[in-house]
Parts: C-alpha cells; sequence; structure tokens
C-alpha cells in the first residue's frame, strides 16, 4: 500500500500527537479515506520525514502519532532559484510544479512588460498562498522534505539590484551561447521570461548587470516549458541528475 505524504506548517516530534485540522483533514479522511491505525508521513519543511499513524478520524479533525524522525530526500547541490516572469492561467502552476520536482530551491516571480498579469494587495496575497500551495503539493508527491520559498514579485530592476553571490542567467532563443555552455556556480538564478519572451530592452538590462544569455536550442519553447526543461538540463551538468562518477 502507498504510504500517504502530508504536509503541516506545524512542529513535529516523536511521541508527540499533530493534530490536522479543517482542509488537511477533509483531505485526508474524505479524499484519501484513511482509516485508524494507517501509517503516513508528515512532513513540514525541515528537512525531515516524520512516520506517523492515524490514531482518531473526523471529518474535521485528524489525530496523528508521530512515530519517528527520518532524514528527508537530500537536496540537490546545486541550488537554483527559479526567477519566473508572471504567466497567465495555469502556466505559472506548472512551472513551480514541475520545477519543485525537479529540485529547484527558490522561486523569484518578476514584473515584466509582457507579462500581461496585474497583482497587488488582498489578490497578491491570496496568488502567492496558491502558489506556495502548488509547491507543497509537489513536494509531497516527488518525496522531497524541504519545501522552496515563492517569493513575492519583484520588477526586473528591483531583482537586478538585489546583492547575490549565485550566478545569473537568463533565457533567450536569439543567444549564441547554448545553456550547456553557461559559466555555473553552485548556486544559480534563472530568469525566464513570459508569453513573448523579455523585451529586447529587458534583456539589455540584464547584459548590463552580468546577467548571461543562454539559449536552449533551435526551437522556441512555452514559458510553461523553458523552466522545466533548462532546470533538468543544469541538475544534469551540475546537480543531482547527473551521472555516478
Amino acid at each position: 500500500m502507498r504510504i500517504h505524504r502530508i504536509y503541516t506548517d506545524q512542529a513535529l516530534e516523536p511521541g508527540r500527537d499533530a493534530v490536522l485540522e479543517d482542509a488537511p483533514a477533509h483531505y485526508l479522511s474524505r479524499v484519501l479515506r484513511v482509516t485508524t491505525g494507517q501509517s503516513v508521513v508528515l512532513i513540514n519543511g525541515d528537512g525531515h520525514e516524520y512516520p506517523a499513524e492515524v490514531q482518531r478520524n473526523g471529518r474535521r479533525e485528524v489525530v496523528l502519532a508521530v512515530r519517528s524522525r527520518l532524514p528527508g530526500l537530500a537536496e540537490s547541490a546545486l541550488e537554483i532559484t527559479v526567477a519566473q516572469a508572471l504567466s497567465r492561467g495555469e502556466r505559472m502552476d506548472q512551472t513551480l510544479q514541475k520545477c519543485t520536482e525537479l529540485g529547484v530551491a527558490a522561486f523569484q516571480p518578476l514584473f515584466s512588460e509582457r507579462s500581461g498579469v496585474r497583482l497587488a494587495g488582498e489578490k497578491l496575497q491570496r496568488r502567492l498562498e496558491h502558489w506556495q500551495s502548488v509547491v507543497i503539493s509537489a513536494c509531497e508527491q516527488c518525496g522531497r522534505a524541504r519545501v522552496p520559498a515563492v517569493r513575492p514579485p519583484l520588477p526586473i530592476e528591483d531583482w537586478l539590484g538585489q546583492p547575490t553571490g549565485s550566478s545569473r542567467l537568463v533565457l533567450d532563443p536569439e543567444a549564441a551561447m547554448p545553456l550547456p555552455g553557461a559559466r555555473l556556480s553552485s548556486s544559480l538564478e534563472l530568469a525566464v521570461g513570459p508569453e513573448g519572451g523579455f523585451s529586447a530592452e529587458e534583456l539589455g538590462r540584464m547584459r548590463e548587470c552580468g546577467v548571461q544569455s543562454a539559449s536552449l536550442g533551435p526551437r522556441i519553447l512555452r514559458t510553461e516549458t523553458a523552466a522545466p526543461a533548462a532546470v533538468a538540463i543544469l541538475q544534469s551538468l551540475k546537480g543531482d541528475l547527473s551521472s555516478p562518477s
């Protein structure tokens, strides 16, 4: 039987019960239909897994006995932050989900000229919460015990102005250098444009700030395809998708 992995934002400790309420409780009891005595694995983003057993199963509350603390899945040695220009509809969700599965460490959404997405106030907060829930769900599915952060969106100029010790890359279909030829450090930030890509002015400003331009080959990929494809290449070159030595 498959062991379900469930995220909770509470502190977890072996020998102490964990109580899930409302939506998580409904998901366990009504969607997954767990039963009393069934084993699950809890995660809270601290890098560990917590095997637990269902003690009481209710529609609004599920009580689990935490049995132990185990090391979670190791994170990639290549720390990638995806700086994704805001995209419409489900495209942003797809980027977050697939890049989380591929081991991305964090996400920095960007406002860009061609984004076509305007977020502020409560709408922005709701969208951030939704994006974080997409990432959490992907972690539950793929086995990660660390949850990548989704940071508040920034204008490109503000992102460029942040001090960083990371390598910075931007995907540009017209770049002469293919992605495998980029100079890579153990920490990098990957900028990916929206539908229609970054404008010439935005790409020029990035180059002025030392951001390397790299292409993914002869085909122009959709925005929701570009980031996962690039992350897979980078993880194969320097991360945990590379061949064993």
